[in-house]
């Protein structure tokens, strides 16, 4: 009977957390148009350009991670003009899309869930409410479109940091010429491919928030509630992620194919 009683307490844990979801994207968008423009500001500075020197290094060293490991490969089958393809390719498309939503789980992902947390538990959101505001409109709206926004920007930055970094890697590492790294890379790459890894980096953004989100506001206790909100914020949104990575994978690899 106990593995019958973990399968119904895992379902009815994914029940409820989808329910939680589905009810803070609908508040969210319900409070869109009362959303509050001064805290949609603090959250850009906040979510976005605070995060921006971590997200830049991580996709400094992705971009050399990438060349260096695809490299060995390139020289052993003699297909070093391609490097610029296949690194542009896997930065675009799959690493950098899935390090940056990873990183930003921990980063902005945990910051949304302990702040929220700590309004739950310390009364501030109830206060809110009777006073006859709404939290949704005030609080977690402008942080959902803050955190979508600095993610989507975020991405641009990161892609051509990470491409800059594979063409001077190359260069030192293998002698390849910038020229040979952004030709093929200009040639081989199509615009669907830059598409693909904006959709999974806005996805992965959406998942993110909503998800911090919800388990900031679940919150209940003291200040211990408050780190094991930042604790599965974390937990929860990079399981998301990869979840979402293999599903739009598969999509976008058939609807491009």
């Amino acid at each position: 009977m106990k593995p019958l009683a973990w399968l119904g307490r895992t379902g009815l844990d994914a029940v409820r957390g989808a329910g939680a979801l589905g009810l803070v994207a609908g508040r969210t968008v319900l409070g869109l148009p009362r959303l509050e423009r001064r805290e949609l500001a603090r959250a850009l500075v906040q979510f976005g350009y605070d995060s921006l020197p971590l997200a830049l290094a991580t996709a400094a060293l992705a971009g050399v991670i990438v060349v260096l490991q695809s490299g060995l490969y390139i020289q052993r089958f003699g297909a070093r003009a391609f490097l610029g393809w296949a690194a542009g390719y896997g930065v675009l498309w799959e690493f950098g899309p899935l390090l940056l939503g990873l990183i930003m789980s921990a980063r902005i992902g945990a910051r949304n869930a302990a702040e929220l947390a700590t309004m739950q538990v310390g009364g501030q959101i109830e206060g809110l409410r009777g006073i006859g505001l709404d939290p949704f409109a005030i609080l977690v709206a402008p942080r959902v479109v803050a955190m979508e926004v600095s993610m989507l920007a975020l991405s641009a930055f990161t892609f051509l940091v990470a491409i800059l970094f594979e063409s001077v890697a190359a260069l030192l590492t293998l002698g390849l010429p910038l020229r040979v790294f952004y030709g093929t890379f200009a040639d081989m790459l199509s615009p669907l491919d830059l598409l693909g890894g904006v959709v999974k980096t806005g996805a992965y953004g959406l998942a993110i928030s909503l998800v911090s989100t919800a388990v900031g506001l679940s919150a209940r206790g003291g200040a211990r509630a408050v780190g094991e909100a930042a604790a599965s914020a974390v937990v929860r949104g990079c399981a998301a992620i990869f979840v979402l990575d293999f599903l739009l994978t598969s999509l976008l690899a058939g609807w491009m194919a």
